[in-house]
């Protein structure tokens, strides 16, 4: 879905909160909530946010990874491989906590 399709204002998320959540939890395509004309905020399945949410911390580890190399001070894979286990965990934690 194109994103001036899945651009709506903020007075469409109130008065069609369960059709807007449901649309986007079955497609997958996060809804762009406008305020004033301007894009505010956007309404993410959890599926989705949790699959970004896991490759922004790959991302940073890659990169921390990286700058350790530089600094001749790399990590092992078993090393590596126990901080993404340990992250996801605490994800997955913080995850329930916050969830409804």
């Amino acid at each position: 879905m194109k994103p001036s399709e899945s651009t709506k204002p903020i007075s469409y998320l109130k008065a069609n909160t369960a059709e807007a959540i449901g649309n986007v939890s079955k497609t997958g395509t996060p809804l762009i909530i406008t305020q004033n004309g301007y894009a505010k905020a956007i309404v993410q399945d959890l599926k989705s946010y949790e699959e970004t949410q896991e490759s922004l911390a790959l991302l940073k580890i890659l990169a921390h990874s990286k700058s350790s190399i530089k600094r001749a001070k790399p990590k092992t894979a078993t090393q590596a491989f126990k901080n993404v286990r340990c992250r996801a965990r605490a994800f997955a934690e913080q995850i329930r906590e916050n969830g409804d």
